[in-house]
C-alpha cells in the first residue's frame, strides 16, 4: 500500500494493517515535509507562535470582548447568550 504524503487510510482494517506496518518498518515513516523548502516551514512556525501574542496585544478590550463572544456563539450557537 502506498501513502502519499502521509495520508492514512479512513477505513479501519486499512489503517490499523498501516500502523502496524508503520511500527515494523516494512513501510518507512511518511515525511511531511516533503517537497517543503526547510527555512520557509521554520519562519511560518515562528510566526505562527508569535502572531496570537501580537494580535492580542494590539486589541482593546472590548475588541477582545466582541471576539470572544463571536466565538462562543459559533461553537455554542444562542445558547453562549444564556
Amino acid at each position: 500500500m502506498t501513502i502519499g504524503k502521509g495520508k492514512r487510510p479512513r477505513d479501519s482494517n486499512q489503517l490499523a494493517k498501516f500502523i502496524v506496518d508503520l511500527s515494523t518498518g516494512q513501510i518507512p515513516t511518511p515525511d511531511p515535509y516533503q517537497g517543503k523548502d526547510a527555512k520557509k516551514v521554520d519562519a511560518g512556525r515562528r510566526g505562527g507562535l508569535n502572531g496570537g501574542k501580537s494580535r492580542a496585544k494590539s486589541l482593546t478590550a472590548d475588541q477582545r470582548t466582541s471576539i470572544a463572544k463571536k466565538a462562543a456563539i459559533a461553537r455554542w450557537g444562542e445558547k453562549a447568550n444564556d
